[in-house]
């Protein structure tokens, strides 16, 4: 997947769970249209196993593709064509990266918060259950994320002090 300079994103390749986010499941081999919410541009896109986001130009998140674990972060694990909205009202979202099949993002603030597979921990809440829905990092007291990136079934955050924390 790509982010136009006019803030749309295009994305091609297999679409077998819709993580083209085109409104189809049929893969294509040329860029195609991310069917984004009307009047929202992208302004960063991670991709996952079969899977997309994008942080929008309001701070929110959509994701599209497969949500066995409920990695597209919206309440539910049904699989989705089209972009949905992660389910967290009133969050600026300032970075975001995708595993195999969970998906984190840095809150505006520092704060981390995971969805998605958590068979391994990678949800970084203290627990190994799934969740279709946000859940926060358990972050050092006191400190904040500056930097995030995901394995296919780890997660890793530089913090505010230099530091690097793994779950």
């Amino acid at each position: 997947c790509a982010i136009l300079d006019n803030g749309s994103t295009m994305c091609w390749g297999g679409n077998g769970y819709g993580q083209l986010g085109n409104g189809n499941y049929t893969g294509s081999d040329t860029p195609v249209s991310v069917n984004l919410p009307a009047g929202r541009t992208a302004t960063n896109v991670a991709l996952g196993s079969q899977h997309s986001c994008a942080i929008l130009d309001n701070g929110g998140i959509n994701c599209w593709g497969y949500n066995n674990n409920g990695q597209l972060g919206n309440g539910n694990n049904t699989n989705s064509n089209i972009s949905v909205s992660v389910s967290w009202p009133g969050t600026t979202a300032t970075a975001i990266s995708l595993g195999s099949q969970h998906s984190c993002a840095i809150l505006y603030g520092g704060s981390i918060k995971c969805w998605g597979d958590n068979n391994y921990g990678q949800l970084g809440d203290g627990t190994t259950t799934d969740s279709n829905i946000p859940v926060a990092v358990n972050l050092p007291i006191g400190r904040t994320a500056t930097a995030l990136e995901l394995g296919d079934h780890h997660s890793c955050a530089i913090l505010d002090d230099n530091s690097t924390m793994c779950w």
